[in-house]
């Protein structure tokens, strides 16, 4: 059966700007007016040492994205390199899906995806600023992976063709 191509693209523009945004959510929540140093620990920001760490998360969850993703993963168009991923680079994904996927479900495989590597960076993040909070990111980049799964599992209905006598 023919293979269908899926390439997807995730800006690293927003997967930083989505870690940066959820992990001052995080602190701002915790805030309780005398707790300053603690809550700006838990917030990652542009700080070169800050930035270089979460660059590094990234690059993990990414990788280890496709090792999860194997199955689809197309061979011909996978590079491999242990450089840190730099800032303004994107990161591309070419999946083979079956001829008869749903399509449909691309944008749910690309956020769920864009989702798995935000939360691992996360979770990374937390190990080192705030442990309790790891666990939580850790299990939401699990349930990511098993929607990417599911998405990517779906089929369309075949139809019935005509048979001439």
């Amino acid at each position: 059966m023919a293979k269908v191509p899926l390439t997807i693209t995730l800006y690293m523009s927003e997967i930083i700007y989505r870690v940066q945004n959820k992990t001052y959510l995080t602190g701002r929540s915790r805030q309780n007016g005398n707790n300053h140093e603690e809550v700006a620990n838990m917030q990652n920001n542009d700080d070169e040492e800050n930035k270089n760490q979460i660059l590094l998360s990234i690059g993990n969850a990414f990788a280890t994205l496709k090792t999860k993703l194997s199955e689809w993963l197309d061979e011909a168009t996978t590079s491999a390199s242990n450089a840190q991923i730099k800032e303004n680079a994107n990161l591309t994904l070419t999946l083979q899906m079956p001829s008869n996927y749903n399509k449909s479900t691309k944008d749910s495989i690309a956020t769920m995806a864009s989702d798995y590597i935000v939360n691992v960076a996360i979770g990374d993040w937390f190990q080192i600023t705030n442990k309790n909070d790891a666990k939580d990111y850790f299990d939401a980049a699990g349930a990511n992976l098993a929607s990417i799964r599911e998405a990517a599992n779906k089929r369309i209905r075949p139809t019935r063709t005509e048979v001439s006598a």
